[in-house]
């Protein structure tokens, strides 16, 4: 029987940090090692400046480690030590070779299964909590299986279901905990020992078993639906435009169908992250790779509207502001992904800053958590950019403000003394549907607003 008393997860990412956090504190009985190759990231999660940001995050690490929460870089000393061990390394998509632009990058991955072989000495279950291709598990099997010392490896699928910025609160309630293994005694088992584990703070009926393919399936479908749900609406936004409807009023009408629902119906410039893109492709991929090409190219589109959602952005910023914003300042207000996080990873606001330069406008960025990854995202353009913490100083002598992330901050500036700063005409895109148009538009502002009729006074 496999003990319980030691877990070590591999990787101290999004998704490894704060899940373990959650683990340590909820089961101070379980000793939780993180452990990642990254110095300078394990010396951030053993100092006061995590390396993410995450509401509740900061209370949630302070209250486990040193405790029973540990972050260390001794990968082979982890392995040896544990009785579960979580796999949480990137598996981004691949940018070379056989796949390249769908499919996911497992060479981490392997080179994970194999240290996991190189220095365990007795059985242990593996989680994978890598978002992976259907039946990878297979493959960390096969390569599990060939060690010479008789020690025996349960593996387990548990995919993450986060949302980054409520990430802590989507861990301490989870809507659903899936835990997939092998329909057989061990792998019953095996994925028993794991819902054990959650059991200790979430409620037994949120706890779903499966068979591991399916564990792993349900991962990237459950992206891929939510992406659909935000570019089938977007897609409608650019109807509501041309007909004079209100892409609010529709999305309100059609969410309070009870077979629909009001989730992941908001209009905007187009969702970022690391998941849902990477996902979808992957499954592009997948199915591509079994012949289903007609379902290939129906998940393809998702990632095709939310592209084109971005372009039309710019789009129509040119057409409004007399077809060129060239040697103009356009102050782009947010930079992360969504607001309650400092994640930019295929941020809609990459995108629309490349665009802008191509149009050689003259880009200033400010978000509150994000302005450390400007130059990482756009390394190419250098000196081009300015990066601004202070909205208001980003927005002065601007000709335009677009608003790229639903920070609540930015609904509640003063827009009478940013109007009074910049140039004139003044003009507002609200990429995220945020502000009151109406009162921007009595104070001067002609207003963008995504899937509306725009208010102009020019």
């Amino acid at each position: 029987m496999i003990d319980t008393s030691r877990i070590l997860c591999i990787g101290a990412g999004y998704v490894g940090g704060p899940t373990m956090a959650v683990v340590a504190a909820k089961c101070p009985h379980i000793r939780v090692d993180v452990v990642d190759i990254n110095e300078a990231r394990i010396a951030a999660w053993n100092s006061a400046e995590l390396p993410i940001y995450e509401p509740g995050l900061d209370e949630v690490v302070r209250a486990a480690r040193g405790r029973n929460l540990f972050f260390s870089t001794d990968i082979a000393g982890g392995i040896r030590d544990a009785d579960i061990i979580f796999v949480s390394v990137n598996t981004p998509t691949k940018t070379f070779g056989q796949g390249a632009g769908y499919a996911a990058d497992l060479q981490h991955w392997e080179k994970t299964a194999r240290q996991i072989l190189a220095h365990a000495t007795r059985d242990k279950i593996v989680v994978e909590k890598s978002t992976l291709p259907v039946r990878t598990a297979q493959a960390m099997e096969r390569i599990l299986d060939g060690n010479p010392a008789g020690v025996r490896f349960d593996v387990v699928s548990n995919p993450e279901f986060l949302a980054e910025g409520s990430a802590i609160a989507d861990l301490e309630r989870p809507d659903r905990v899936l835990i997939g293994g092998h329909d057989t005694p061990a792998g019953r088992a095996a994925r028993r020992i794991i819902a054990d584990i959650y059991a200790t703070w979430v409620p037994r009926e949120r706890i779903i078993e499966s068979n591991l393919w399916s564990a792993e399936l349900s991962k990237l479908t459950a992206n891929a639906f939510l992406a659909q749900r935000i570019s089938s609406i977007n897609s409608i936004s650019a109807l509501c435009e041309v007909t004079g409807a209100d892409v609010d009023e529709v999305a309100y009408a059609i969410g309070t169908d009870s077979r629909v629902g009001p989730r992941f119906l908001k209009a905007s410039v187009g969702f970022g992250g690391s998941c849902f893109k990477k996902d979808i492709l992957n499954l592009v991929y997948i199915c591509r790779s079994h012949g289903l090409g007609e379902v290939a190219d129906y998940w393809e589109s998702v990632v095709a509207i939310n592209e084109w959602q971005q372009s039309r952005f710019v789009r129509n910023m040119l057409a409004s502001m007399f077809n060129t914003v060239a040697g103009k300042r356009i102050a782009l207000f947010g930079f992360a992904f969504k607001a309650d996080t400092g994640d930019t990873r295929e941020s809609a606001a990459i995108g629309v800053a490349r665009q802008l330069l191509a149009e050689r406008a003259v880009v200033v960025i400010t978000d509150p958590k994000a302005l450390g990854s400007v130059r990482e995202e756009l390394p190419e353009e250098g000196d081009r950019i300015e990066c601004e913490i202070d909205p208001y100083r980003a927005a002065r002598g601007a000709h335009a403000i677009a608003v790229m992330t639903e920070w609540r901050i930015y609904r509640d500036l003063d827009y009478a003394r940013i109007f009074a700063s910049m140039e004139k005409p003044a003009f507002v895109f609200d990429g995220r549907n945020i502000l009151d148009h109406k009162r921007l538009h009595e104070i001067g502002f002609n207003v963008y607003a995504l899937g509306k009729a725009p208010l102009r006074h020019v």
